[in-house]
């Protein structure tokens, strides 16, 4: 059983900080070269971003590159304000055409294999996800074009730290994890969550089919985490991080399989 870490409301890691919401992740990171966001949160946590960084005497100018493990609105939400403000926005290029055309054309380009309803019906509760969502302006915010893309695994040289993006198809046609392998740190997206929002499950887990694209895809990308060897801690999209060998989230994800 994979060691759950602590929860805290901003250092995940040093010099990485998490931010968002009880629903949604993204981090924060530094490096000596500049500032790094992995995944853009969601529109209305351009006022939280915005009073971080002010705390420390930096703006959205000091973000030199954002990563987006995927094109999924809760994702992206701040992908526009800080390209306007001179970051690089990073995808997948399968997934490029969801930022090219909007939030709301995710269900077009990575249509999930089913839909909500019977999650919904199964657990009411769940009905809070999509609605926090909404609120939070997920489907509402602009398309991002002109993004930076990659369609391989790489170093991306460009970016503060040269993280390594590691395709983990599935979740959506382009969902990347990415590796700071000097700092042992694997941001998995939603590849490999701690908490699905549809099926309340916590704990290491594939996101569930109304939200994902391929399922069969999204587990044999397990084998690729497998197959890194200096990673100590998972930072994922949704939910808590998860320390230790990568191989025990996995294995637990993959007894837990896709719902």
């Amino acid at each position: 059983m994979p060691r759950t870490a602590p929860r805290s409301p901003r250092s995940v890691a040093p010099g990485v900080d998490r931010l968002g919401d009880r629903v949604v992740n993204f981090y924060l990171v530094e490096d000596p070269d500049g500032l790094v966001l992995v995944d853009a949160g969601l529109p209305a946590h351009l006022g939280q971003l915005n009073a971080h960084l002010a705390a420390s005497g930096r703006s959205l100018a000091d973000i030199r590159a954002v990563l987006l493990t995927h094109g999924h609105p809760d994702h992206t939400g701040l992908a526009h304000p800080l390209q306007q403000a001179g970051a690089d926005i990073w995808v997948h290029q399968q997934d490029a055409a969801i930022l090219r055309d909007g939030p709301r054309s995710a269900l077009r380009h990575a249509r999930p294999e089913r839909s909500m309803l019977p999650y919904l019906l199964r657990r009411p509760a769940a009905i809070t996800t999509p609605l926090h969502l909404a609120r939070k302006g997920a489907f509402t915010a602009p398309a991002v074009p002109g993004v930076r893309v990659f369609g391989a695994d790489r170093r991306l040289e460009d970016v503060p730290g040269a993280p390594r993006a590691v395709a983990l198809p599935g979740h959506t046609p382009g969902s990347t994890a990415y590796l700071f392998p000097e700092r042992g740190l694997l941001f998995t997206g939603d590849a490999l969550v701690t908490h699905d929002g549809l099926t309340g499950r916590t704990g290491p887990s594939l996101v569930c089919r109304g939200f994902t694209h391929d399922s069969g895809a999204a587990l044999a990308a397990l084998d690729r985490v497998d197959e890194l060897t200096d990673v100590t801690r998972l930072l994922p999209g949704h939910g808590r991080p998860v320390d230790g060998d990568p191989r025990a989230a996995t294995r637990q994800a993959r007894r837990s399989g896709p719902r």
